[in-house]
């Protein structure tokens, strides 16, 4: 198995990149951020994953080991295939997609195309378990958990409010990030004031 590439950029096209090994030019699908961060004529390196294929050989290219991993993780449910499992990092990045798998937000995977109601279940049901024993343990693991609760609470209030998903979900991150120990009420405020200057 291939797992990782290293050399220089030929081509960057809308959905995978071209990176030159050994004189040989390899194309490699990719996440839309992940070739954002890509340009022509640099050297790169990518975590790397071939699917195999009785018709095809397809390599799929990674910034980090940790989205590969689930990359990985998120084929081992029935009708998951590799461009359903790169839709999902490419919608959300690895910590929202391992969030929403461990809480069983279906709200929010369902917000990747070809994902339905039926398979955003089955995803939860299925991979709960295997990204929390995939969580760092300790101390850090245990206040992550906790800012992901506050976080998917107050996104949920924020929606009941009436602000779109996806707004609600930014103004909380920007609020979770520069204060990740702040309580549920506290995050609400601050979201709902971020929120109010956007209106």
């Amino acid at each position: 198995m291939i797992s990782s590439v290293r050399g220089e950029v030929l081509s960057v096209g809308l959905d995978h990149v071209v990176v030159e090994v050994g004189g040989v030019g390899l194309a490699v699908q990719a996440t839309p951020s992940t070739l954002a961060t890509l340009r022509r004529g640099e050297e790169t390196r990518l975590f790397t994953s071939l699917v195999v294929r009785e018709d095809s050989l397809t390599l799929f290219g990674f910034a980090d080991a940790e989205a590969r991993e689930l990359f990985g993780l998120l084929q081992t449910v029935s009708g998951i295939g590799p461009r359903l499992a790169l839709a999902a990092l490419a919608v959300l990045d690895p910590d929202k997609l391992r969030t929403a798998l461990a809480e069983g937000n279906i709200t929010v995977l369902t917000q990747v195309p070809g994902i339905g109601r039926k398979g955003a279940e089955r995803l939860t049901l299925e991979l709960r378990d295997k990204v929390l024993a995939a969580e760092p343990s300790g101390a850090a693991a245990g206040g992550a958990t906790a800012a992901s609760a506050v976080r998917s609470e107050v996104v949920e209030a924020l929606v009941g409010l009436g602000f779109p998903a996806k707004q609600a979900e930014q103004a909380v991150d920007k609020v979770v990030a520069a204060d990740a120990g702040a309580d549920t009420s506290s995050v609400l405020r601050a979201a709902l004031t971020t929120l109010g200057r956007k209106r």
